[in-house]
């Protein structure tokens, strides 16, 4: 009897480590307004954060967000896209994936995962 291959897909989709960041945050995808987000972790490839509304996977844009590290705060601004959109209950689980980081960024990043 021929039995159907399925794929399966990780559930863990993130790549490499990350660290919990609570803080406020703003996401402006390509051709729309700002909306505001709360981060929940980050790391040196990638975000996750909680929105009011649903973005499609795939969508691009620019993530702004405060790191604090080295005694101050620094606000942090990259390019994502959309790795996955989900529906929680305290509003759409969104997973960015960072793109083209630029050095002092991915500095900035590594510092905080210290």
């Amino acid at each position: 009897m021929h039995r159907e291959k399925r794929n399966t897909v990780s559930v863990e989709q993130r790549q490499g480590a990350r660290k919990i960041l609570r803080a406020k945050a703003m996401l402006v995808m390509d051709g729309a307004g700002p909306v505001a987000a709360r981060t929940l972790d980050v790391g040196p490839g990638g975000m996750a954060a909680v929105i009011a509304e649903p973005v499609p996977t795939g969508k691009q844009g620019k993530v702004l967000f405060e790191l604090f590290y080295d005694g101050a705060a620094h606000i942090i601004e990259a390019r994502v896209s959309v790795s996955h959109c989900i529906f929680s209950s305290a509003g759409f689980k969104v997973g960015l994936t960072f793109l083209q980081l630029d050095m002092a960024v991915s500095s900035a990043i590594s510092k905080f995962m210290r």
